[in-house]
């Protein structure tokens, strides 16, 4: 049997290129100046005349060629985003504000993932500098790697939203100490006596600073601050920590660093016959949208994790177009949305 070559075979399409810029300017019967004015947003254009360009570049399949672009501008109009190898809620749903936010902002995303490693850290953010992005948002806790990070990203700008200060002032995200204080202090004005907390990773900003803010909120009460727990975020951990405060009957309220983590606790309690809130109050952070539906439904510190994707990448943006601006903290307070899990402590018999 013979078989055809290539050449020979008439269901072979040829190879064609995509429209140019020029095909759009001749089409429209304006100049290609102009056409790069009007996709890159310049303000001195006719409406008449944007409009037009709009509709031949829809009808042509026109696309950018960011290559061209940045070698012409030095800018690639790509947001680079940094987040852990997991598959926890925060992820995913920081990850979608920040495509919002870019996408937006008439940029793109280079996502890459990592470990918690400084090799594999400084690996990750060194991919995203190689790939020309503009600007990089790191959401993970850098630990040792910062210095290498900020030697990295010198001529780009980066932001982090774990709350770390190890690069300064390029922090977004949301007052974790505010979000600690809510739910211990929710808590403590129940009438409970004290405030047991299952921790976040201490590596992360975030996770330390909702520890170090539950002790101090007990300090300030004249409280004892019971040993704390440390989880590392997932549900599974949480059930293991609640296996132990469950067999605690000392154990009235409980404050978890993360409501995935909290969802892990009610199981255990339910498991023991420990009854929420009726015998053991429990809150979360983050608000995530299965805590409404949870049995009870989860007492938690609201915090938007799209919310910061977007406020990430327009302070990145806002840096791109102003290198000289300087950078300060932004941080938005949480909301205490309580709902079924907290109640007063039981009655002393």
């Amino acid at each position: 049997m013979i078989v055809p070559s290539a050449k020979e075979n008439n269901t072979v399409q040829p190879f064609t290129r995509g429209p140019s810029m020029r095909d759009v300017a001749t089409a429209a019967g304006v100049s290609a100046q102009t056409i790069s004015r009007v996709l890159n947003d310049h303000p001195n254009v006719q409406e008449s005349t944007r409009r037009r360009v709009l509709a031949v570049v829809e009808e042509l399949g026109y696309r950018r060629n960011n290559t061209a672009r940045a070698l012409v501008t030095g800018r690639s109009k790509t947001i680079g985003v940094l987040t852990l190898a997991t598959n926890n809620f925060s992820k995913s749903a920081l990850t979608l504000g920040v495509e919002l936010g870019a996408r937006e902002a008439g940029y793109t995303v280079n996502a890459v993932t990592s470990d918690l490693s400084v090799q594999g850290l400084t690996s990750a953010v060194g991919r995203l500098v190689l790939q020309g992005v503009d600007g990089i948002v790191i959401a993970a806790p850098l630990q040792g790697a910062a210095d290498q990070v900020s030697k990295l990203t010198q001529r780009i700008p980066i932001i982090n939203t774990d709350g770390s200060t190890s690069l300064g002032e390029r922090v977004v995200g949301v007052d974790q100490d505010i979000a600690a204080v809510l739910a211990t202090q929710h808590l403590l004005d129940l009438g409970h006596q004290t405030v047991w907390h299952v921790a976040g990773p201490q590596e992360w900003s975030d996770a330390l600073a909702r520890r170090n803010s539950w002790h101090r909120t007990l300090h300030d009460a004249g409280r004892e601050a019971p040993p704390e727990l440390e989880g590392d975020w997932s549900p599974e951990s949480g059930y293991r920590n609640g296996l132990i405060l469950g067999r605690k009957p000392e154990v009235t309220a409980i404050f978890v660093a993360s409501d995935e983590m909290a969802f892990g606790v009610l199981r255990a309690l339910t498991e023991l016959g420990r009854r929420v809130p009726e015998d053991v109050s429990v809150v979360g952070i983050d608000d995530i949208d299965l805590a409404a539906y949870s049995n009870p439904p989860l007492t938690t510190v609201r915090q938007s994790f799209e919310d910061t994707g977007r406020r990430a990448v327009a302070s990145i943006v806002a840096q791109i177009a102003n290198p000289a601006l300087v950078s300060t903290p932004d941080l938005v307070a949480p909301t205490l949305i309580v709902r079924g899990s907290t109640a007063p402590p039981p009655a002393a018999d």
